[in-house]
């Protein structure tokens, strides 16, 4: 028993990451623990975890639930999602005040990794965008600050992807 005013920390759940499926489901499971934000840092969107039933369903249930929430994702390289049909963009067109797309600057420097982060707390990672492996994290306020605060920078020097935003009626 904690004494009062003493804080407990809350455990969360860490796990290695090796393969596509287990991105994917840590995926979800990071957007499920969103009730503020939810940034995603991709090099072209992944399809298979961006586009799947699963994350769309949660992250839709995670937007229309909540009125102040705010997903700003940041593509560094739109040409797959712009020539493909993308169900998360369609999504973000139809729910632009909650969903935002930009695309860094060209003179902006590259990271080789791509995250998804809830809110300042939960977390996925892989250092490499074009492999799978990484981890992810329920509940890592630090981690998930420093790769924040390193999308907030990107974030705020970036532009808006038109291509992305842009409605097709």
């Amino acid at each position: 028993m904690t004494a009062p005013g003493e804080r407990t920390k809350t455990r969360g759940i860490r796990q290695v990451l090796s393969s596509f499926e287990e991105v994917r489901a840590a995926v979800v499971q990071v957007t499920g623990l969103a009730n503020r934000t939810l940034s995603i840092y991709t090099h072209d969107l992944e399809p298979g975890i961006y586009d799947h039933d699963d994350f769309l369903e949660t992250l839709k249930r995670f937007v229309l639930a909540r009125t102040f929430a705010r997903v700003r994702v940041l593509v560094t390289d739109p040409t797959r999602v712009i020539t493909t049909a993308s169900r998360f963009v369609t999504m973000g067109r139809r729910l632009n005040s909650y969903i935002e797309f930009r695309t860094p600057k060209a003179s902006q420097e590259s990271h080789p990794d791509a995250f998804c982060i809830a809110d300042d707390q939960a977390l996925v990672y892989r250092p490499h965008a074009d492999r799978w492996e990484g981890m992810s994290d329920t509940y890592e306020p630090g981690v998930a600050r420093l790769y924040l605060s390193r999308f907030e920078t990107v974030w705020n020097a970036s532009e808006i992807e038109p291509e992305l935003r842009r409605l097709q009626i």
